[in-house]
Order: structure tokens, then sequence, then C-alpha cells
């Protein structure tokens, strides 16, 4: 910028100097015509404009007088004799004039001057200033406006980083291409950056650990529950379910930890038809139990390109809880079909449905909002949620619009 604005100043001082110049020129120009007619009275003027074009600061009034008489006068001008010598402001046939007087003995000589001249030079020295500086203004705006574009530009790259970066993103932002004024900003983000990947991985640690930990006593207690099966009364059974309980919601805490490891899964060609299909029947059991109509309808085939793992565990949880929330005499319906142009698996069931604002905090974790007499880790939605966002599906889980029930939708990426 400094070295742009230095280029565009001295652009400007040259047109005025130009300008100046130009104007200087033509005034002293006018001032040696002069001085040569009045040093020569009668001699022709050789370069005399037509009267029209003739410039009133061409026109230097000389008067002289010997011994109080006038020997030289121009039309128009006042004759008396001015008492004192130097430069005067006087009035003369209804003008200002500028004077200046000398005298030597008898002698005295005065040459006047209009001040309209003086007033005009002083206009066109001044519209010569103005005139570069009109073109500078301009000129910097662009060069400012250039200048910052071009620096605040070099930021594109570290705004699209930070706005494309996840949880589970390790490197530090890059500082080359990054204004020097900004490089101690970057460097402190980085560092707050370092921080915030430290304590996640604290988190993730303890919970893995955690998980780990509580997997051993709670094996132990469902084989010393099981080896009762022929002697558990009603405390038995209660303190069976709770190891059910345990153990599911550990299963559950151990698959988010791998979840949020952010190690990338390996995709591979998933039948998603045939995936659903071995979903359903893991559930028949279930189903029947429950005395629960369930069902599978692929209305036509469906290749994903992702975890197939992650994707059997994420339509896994939903039939589950389709199934945990439908009473007995419910219906769940799993179904592929292609809807405008993409596949669509949606899961409805006839169960209690979504209460009055629980649709934004449906998938965090631990959250529940199902009735308390039902079972459930409040996980399974936040998992199916992480799977989806893994593999590029978008979840929603919504009321059907009948009333009956809950709506499940995976909508696959076109």
């Amino acid at each position: 910028m400094t070295a742009l604005l230095a280029g565009i100043g001295l652009a400007a001082m040259v047109a005025a100097y130009a300008l100046a110049r130009i104007e200087a020129a033509d005034f002293l120009d006018g001032q040696l015509r002069q001085v040569a007619l009045n040093a020569g009275p009668g001699l022709p003027d050789a370069d005399a404009p037509p009267a029209a074009d003739r410039d009133p600061e061409d026109q230097l009034a000389v008067t002289i007088w010997k011994d109080g008489q006038v020997l030289r006068g121009d039309r128009g001008v006042d004759v008396r004799h001015p008492g004192r010598t130097g430069y005067a402001n006087i009035v003369m046939g209804g003008e200002l004039w500028r004077t200046y007087t000398t005298a030597n003995g008898t002698t005295t000589v005065r040459v006047a001057q209009r001040d309209v001249v003086r007033a005009e030079f002083a206009r066109n020295a001044a519209l010569g200033a103005v005139a570069p500086l009109l073109l500078l203004v301009p000129l910097s705006w662009i060069v400012v406006g250039w200048a910052m574009n071009r620096a605040l530009g070099r930021l594109d790259g570290l705004v699209h980083d930070l706005a494309g970066r996840g949880a589970a993103a390790q490197g530090p932002l890059p500082t080359r291409g990054v204004p020097t004024e900004l490089v101690p900003l970057v460097e402190a983000m980085n560092g707050l950056i370092l921080r915030l990947q430290a304590a996640l991985a604290a988190q993730k640690r303890f919970v893995a650990d955690a998980a780990h930990e509580l997997r051993t006593p709670l094996a132990a207690m469902q084989i010393q529950i099981d080896s009762l099966q022929g002697e558990r009364d009603d405390r038995g059974e209660a303190l069976a379910g709770g190891v059910r309980r345990a153990n599911r919601l550990v299963e559950q805490l151990l698959r988010l930890a791998r979840l949020d490891d952010g190690a990338e899964a390996r995709p591979a060609s998933v039948d998603l038809g045939q995936l659903l299909l071995d979903c359903v029947a893991d559930y028949v059991v279930l189903a029947q139990r429950k005395d629960i109509d369930l069902g599978v309808h692929v209305e036509a085939p469906a290749t994903l390109r992702g975890s197939e793992d992650e994707v059997r565990v994420l339509f896994a949880n939903l039939v589950d809880n389709a199934l945990r929330y439908t009473p007995p005499g419910g219906q769940v319906d799993v179904r592929l079909m292609n809807r405008d142009g993409a596949c669509v698996v949606t899961v409805l069931d006839t169960g209690c449905g979504l209460p009055p604002g629980s649709e934004g905090r449906l998938f965090d974790r631990f959250f529940r909002a199902a009735p308390p007499d039902i079972e459930g880790t409040g996980l399974g939605l936040a998992i199916a949620r992480r799977i989806a966002e893994r593999n590029g599906l978008g979840l929603t889980v919504e009321n059907r619009r009948d009333g009956r029930g809950t709506l499940a939708t995976v909508r696959l990426p076109v």
C-alpha cells in the first residue's frame, strides 16, 4: 500500500507541477510583454490578443511624474501623485489596484496592477493544486480496497479450514499465507485446539476405561445369576434385569467411545435390502414375545457405500427403539423405497410417540423421551445419529402425521 500510494502521490505531484508551471508561464509571459511595451512607449505590440480576449493581468499601468507634472500616464488610471513610496492598495476607476511607487529626486514612478489579477492567479493555483487531489482520492480508495481485499483474501483458507474442522481434527491451523499481524492469533488458537483435544482425549479414555472395567464384574454377576436359574425369586429377577440393563449401558458406552475416537471406518459396498432383512430377523423373537407385528418391505434393491457394521447398528437401534416403545398388539414396519430419486429407509411404529418439546433434544446422550416404565439408556438415538454422520446419511425422528406413533427416516446420498 505504501509503494502504491507513493506512486499515486508522485503522479499527483507531477500533475500539480505541470499545471502550476503552465499558469506561472502564462502570467510571467504577460509580465514580460507589459514591461517591454511600457519601456518603449509607442512600439508595436507584436503579440497583442484581440480586444475581447485581453486579460486584465496583461495590463500594467505605469505613471511617471517629473517635478509634480505627469510625464506618462495610462488612460483610465488616476494620475494624482501618490505622495509616498512603496507598496499600497488604492481604488482607481472603481477597482482595487495593487501599486508600487518609487522616487528619485524629482522623478516618481508608480506601477499599478488590478487586484483581480492576483485573485485570478490564486484561484488558478488553488485549482491546480486541488485537481490532482481529486484524482488521488479515488485512486487511493481503489488501492486501499485492492490491498485490503488481497490481505483479507489470504484469510479465506484459514476460514475454510476452521469451518470444515470437526471435533476429531488433529492438526494445527496452518500459518502459511496468513498475514503477519494475525500469526500470533492463529498460534494462540492452535494452543487452544491442542488443549481441547487433550481434554476430549481424556474424556474418551475415561469413558472407554470405565466401560471396560465395568464389563468384567457385570459379566461375573451375570454368570452367578444365570447359575441360580432354578432358585431365583422376584428379587433375583429384578437383579438379573438390572444387570442386563447395566450390560447394555456398558456396551453402548463402549460403542460411543469407539465412534467418537475419530478412526475412519472402512467403507464397503453394502446391500441395504439384505442388511435390513437380517436386522429384522434378529428381532423377530422379541417381536413375537411382545405380540408385535414386525415386517419389512424392500421395494427396490439399493447399495450403500459405508461401514457395514456401523450401518447395521444404526438400523438395529431404530428397530429396537420401535419395538421397545410399541405396546403389545402394535405394529412396526421397516421399508426401503425410492422417493424423489433417492433411497429412503423408514421405520414406522404404533407406539407412544414423542412428547411435545422433545424434538430438539432427541439425539442428546442420556435423554429419554419415553415413559419412565420403559427400559432404556438414552444412548440409542445418539449412537444412531453419530453413525449417520460418519457415513453421510440423513437421520430424522418425528411423530407420525396420523398421531399413531413415530417415524424414523434415513436418507441415503443420491
